[in-house]
């Protein structure tokens, strides 16, 4: 496929630069000043670790909870089971605190609704 082609398909006339039509209302995230930190203040790493648990396995969670990997991701999260995609692709992480405090949340609630 040529450039030609590419243009052509992406929507921009031919001879338009595609950087020179980009306008962006607001500066990008380079550019503006940070609005939070990773880090809330006061906080170290070792205090984020204390609050969320131990990082755990999509296993490790499916023995915590007393089923399989499969019923935790096809039941369990889309239910709202809390946990962290590494990236687009990326294994799936779970914290033991937020895991516990999500299981005690459901026994309250009596299941699914």
């Amino acid at each position: 496929m040529t450039t030609r082609t590419k243009r052509y398909m992406s929507g921009l006339p031919w001879g338009a630069n595609p950087l020179a039509l980009q306008a962006f209302s607001q500066p990008g995230l380079a550019e503006s000043p940070a609005r939070h930190s990773a880090k809330p203040e006061g906080q170290t790493p070792e205090t984020n670790r204390s609050t969320l648990g131990e990082p755990l396995s999509i296993r490790q969670v499916a023995g915590l909870i007393g089923c399989s990997p499969w019923t935790v991701r096809q039941t369990h999260l889309p239910n709202g089971l809390p946990c962290f995609r590494s990236g687009p692709n990326g294994k799936l992480i779970f914290y033991r605190d937020q895991v516990v405090a999500w299981v005690l949340q459901e026994q309250q609630k009596g299941g699914y609704r």
